[in-house]
């Protein structure tokens, strides 16, 4: 799964070049010196983007870094216009940002299903003679060539679109929960960064209602600064209604570990603590009643549970909680 999610490509999309315009003058059987009939080239192929729920992955795009759109066919006489070069139409997934790779400026993110983007528009065909033809001059002796087309690289890069993101140190039995309330099946294991990739799964709430959750790979501190997984996981966050912070029972100290957490989001973008937080504890069948009172004093000002994904305990609720969080 790990060698299948690709969430950044860099491409060279070349657009077609435009037709050019035809010069021609009437001539047949009947007319031995008609006027300018020469028709206009066809414009050239655009290359466009095109959000998709089938795909989530721009694993089909990473062999394919020369993108080369058709190029439009010349005017001919009696005012045929060229054909228009066939466009390319790239389906990428919701959350795709397009950038120019040169200046780093974003220019479109592909957020809903069938929008569509022109990422390299084709060049446009040139004008006939038979387009200048005026009351001054009746055999005009020009003609356009038709516009260059656009040969720019791109920087598609992915951001998941979820409605809940876990967030949490590895080990924090993120991946655990995931499969518990939703139907996913993330690799799991008792190593640090069993999860490389972030997962999606769908929760299903009462009266056939759902909502999206993802867990994302696991912060470390300096994960701002690209350290670990750093900003491959990070910009995936910024997509996510809600962060559900998931931080174990065992934990030496959960308050200090929620605020490193939130610091190492605040340092990579300060806007990721305008989103609403949950805290969830997780393996908390360890603990007893008076432990879990002992804890709660000393937690952040957020919404919190204490669940056990393992012994499948406060799973109900903490649906219940982010489902109000959400609405």
């Amino acid at each position: 799964m790990e060698n299948n999610f690709i969430d950044y490509v860099k491409i060279c999309c070349r657009s077609g070049a435009g037709g050019a315009g035809c010069m021609h003058f009437l001539r047949d059987k009947i007319t031995d010196k008609g006027g300018p009939d020469g028709g206009n080239g066809g414009r050239g192929g655009h290359i466009i983007l095109r959000g998709s729920h089938q795909h989530w992955t721009l694993l089909h795009l990473k062999y394919r870094k020369h993108i080369i759109a058709e190029n439009g066919e010349p005017g001919g006489s009696s005012h045929k216009s060229g054909k228009t070069g066939e466009d390319i139409i790239l389906d990428v997934p919701l959350g795709t940002i397009v950038k120019d790779a040169e200046s780093g400026n974003v220019e479109c993110e592909i957020i809903e299903e069938g929008q569509t983007y022109i990422i390299a528009p084709g060049g446009r065909g040139g004008m006939g003679n038979s387009n200048f033809k005026s009351a001054t001059n009746q055999m005009p002796q020009h003609h356009q060539t038709g516009e260059e087309g656009k040969d720019d690289w791109k920087i598609l890069e992915l951001k998941v679109l979820a409605d809940v993101g876990f967030v949490g140190f590895p080990n924090a039995g993120k991946s655990t929960l995931l499969s518990v309330i939703t139907a996913a099946k993330p690799e799991i294991a008792d190593y640090p960064f069993t999860t490389l990739v972030p997962n999606l799964g769908i929760v299903k709430y009462k009266d056939y209602k759902s909502f999206v959750v993802a867990d994302i790979p696991g912060i470390i501190e300096g994960a701002h600064e690209g350290k670990g997984l750093g900003h491959r996981f990070l910009r995936h966050i910024e997509r996510n209604s809600i962060l559900l912070f998931v931080i174990p029972a065992d934990s030496n100290d959960i308050k200090k570990e929620y605020n490193i957490l939130l610091n190492e989001l605040e340092e990579y973008n300060p806007e990721l603590l305008d989103k609403k937080i949950v805290l969830a504890i997780n393996k908390s069948d360890m603990l007893d009643d008076e432990l879990k009172r002992e804890i709660a004093k000393d937690l952040p000002r957020v919404p919190y549970l204490f669940v056990s994904a393992l012994k499948k305990e406060g799973l109900e609720q903490l649906k219940d909680l982010l489902w109000k969080e959400l609405k």
